[in-house]
């Protein structure tokens, strides 16, 4: 019998500056909750991997290669790895991170 696991970790992630929970790990796949309150900032960093970020709720202006890309719930961007970059909170938001 296969086991399904339902994880809540989304839902309870709060908005307290930046909190970063990790969802999944393999070789080959890694999926980062991020919950970011208004006016918060995810520092400059840079991706190991390519990567896709998907916005479920709120909006943050995400900091690319002299550019300010404006996302809000629902919509989606892919970046390239190892391309600096930061994030800063327009209001309280949650994001998905996928590489």
């Amino acid at each position: 019998m296969y086991m399904i696991a339902i994880d809540n970790t989304i839902a309870q992630q709060t908005f307290k500056e930046l909190q970063i929970q990790q969802l999944v790990k393999t070789p080959t796949l890694e999926i980062l909750s991020i919950s970011l309150a208004e006016k918060s900032i995810f520092p400059k960093h840079i991706s190991p991997k390519d990567a896709h970020l998907i916005v479920l709720e709120g909006s943050i202006d995400f900091h690319i290669e002299n550019q300010i890309i404006k996302l809000t719930a629902q919509q989606h961007f892919g970046f390239s790895k190892e391309v600096e970059h930061w994030v800063s909170a327009i209001e309280d938001t949650k994001f998905l991170i996928i590489r």
